[in-house]
C-alpha cells in the first residue's frame, strides 16, 4: 500500500491571507523566505527526493543536496523553502538561475559558487506515518526531533511566538521580505489555501500571470494578471527590460484572446494563452490595482498560473 511518502505526489499547503504585522499568543511568527517552495523526502538509509510545486525532481539543478538525507533521524518528507544565501540574505534570482540550469558543467559550477540549501518550516510524515493533521506546535516538536542539528544545507526555519510586530520590524531593518503568522493550532490540508497563514511582507513583490506583451526598442512590456473568483484581473504592466532568456521563453508562448474585456482588447498587444508566471517588485498599488514603480525580477517555473490570486487582507 502506498503512503504519502513513496506516492511522491503531495501539494504544498498555501498562504491565503495577507496583512499587518500583529501580536497574538495564539501565532507563530516565521521569516519570508525569498526563494522556491519544495517538499523534500529524505530517508537516512536510501537517499533525498526534492519536488517543487509542479512536482519537479530539483536535485538535478542542485546536486549539493543529494546528501541531506544524512542529517534526519527518520524516513520523512519535510515543507520549505530552497533559497541561496549572499551575505545571510536569501537571493531569489540567484535560486532561480540555479534551478533552470541544464548544461552539467554550468550545475556542477554553480553548485560551488552559489550553494543552495533547504529551509524546512513543516513536516508532513514521520516514521511511516503522516503527521500533517496534528496541530502545527505539535509538528514543530516533531521536527525537532527529527532534524536536531542544522547544517550548511539543511536547517529549521527559526519561530517566535507572539510577538509578530517585534520580528516584523527586524525584517524591516535588515531589507529581508517579511514574515509568515501561523496559528499554532492550524493543521495542514494538502493543496489548500488557509487563512491560518498570514503574509506580512516588508519588500513589496507578488507573483502574476503574464497574460500579453507588447514589443519595444529593448525588451517587452508585459500586461499582467491575477484571479479572482477564477476570472483574471488586469494588474497592469511591468517593462522587461533586455532579460533576453525570459524574452524568449515568453515568445514562446500560444496565443490566446484578451482576457481582460473589451476595453484591454483595443490595445496593441499580443495576448498569450495564460500560462507563465512571473514575479515583479513594486512600491505599492494604485487604487486600481496597478502597480507602481514595477520591476521584472524573474520568472517563475515552480508556480501554477491559478495560484495567483488577489491576495486577501486579513
Amino acid at each position: 500500500m502506498n503512503d504519502l511518502f513513496s506516492d511522491r505526489a503531495a501539494q504544498p499547503m498555501l498562504i491565503g491571507a495577507e496583512g499587518e504585522a500583529f501580536d497574538s499568543p495564539d501565532y507563530l511568527f516565521e521569516l519570508k523566505l525569498d526563494g522556491e517552495r519544495c517538499l523534500c523526502y529524505l530517508d537516512p538509509k536510501s537517499g533525498s527526493d526534492l519536488r517543487n510545486k509542479k512536482n519537479k525532481r530539483m536535485l538535478p539543478q542542485l546536486p549539493e543536496l543529494s546528501a541531506i538525507h544524512e542529517k534526519v533521524a527518520c524516513r520523512c518528507v519535510l515543507d520549505g523553502e530552497l533559497i541561496v544565501l549572499r551575505g545571510k540574505k536569501p537571493d531569489f534570482s540567484a535560486i532561480q538561475r540555479r534551478t533552470l540550469l541544464s548544461n552539467p558543467y554550468k550545475i556542477e559550477l554553480a553548485s560551488k559558487k552559489e550553494p543552495a540549501c533547504f529551509a524546512a518550516f513543516d513536516i508532513l510524515y514521520c516514521r511511516e506515518k503522516e503527521v500533517n493533521l496534528l496541530p502545527l506546535t505539535e509538528r514543530k516538536r516533531i521536527l525537532e526531533e527529527v532534524l536536531p542539528a542544522d547544517s550548511e544545507h539543511l536547517f529549521r526555519v527559526l519561530s517566535i511566538e507572539g510577538k509578530g510586530r517585534a520580528f516584523y520590524s527586524l525584517t524591516e531593518r535588515e531589507d529581508l521580505e517579511g514574515i509568515v503568522a501561523k496559528r499554532k493550532d492550524s493543521l495542514y490540508t494538502f493543496g489548500k489555501r488557509t487563512k491560518d497563514w498570514i503574509k506580512c511582507k516588508n519588500l513589496k513583490d507578488e507573483d502574476f500571470v503574464i497574460c500579453g506583451y507588447t514589443l519595444r526598442e529593448k525588451g517587452a512590456s508585459l500586461a499582467l494578471g491575477l484571479y479572482r473568483e477564477e476570472k483574471p484581473i488586469f494588474c497592469g504592466h511591468v517593462a522587461l527590460g533586455v532579460d533576453r532568456k525570459s524574452l524568449r521563453r515568453i515568445l514562446l508562448l500560444p496565443p490566446g484572446a484578451c482576457p481582460f474585456g473589451a476595453d484591454r482588447e483595443k490595445e496593441a498587444a499580443v495576448w498569450v494563452a495564460p500560462s507563465l508566471v512571473c514575479t515583479v517588485q513594486y512600491m505599492t498599488k494604485h487604487p486600481n490595482g496597478s502597480l507602481r514603480q514595477p520591476v521584472f525580477k524573474g520568472l517563475r517555473e515552480d508556480k501554477l498560473p491559478e495560484e495567483c490570486i488577489v491576495s486577501e487582507e486579513k
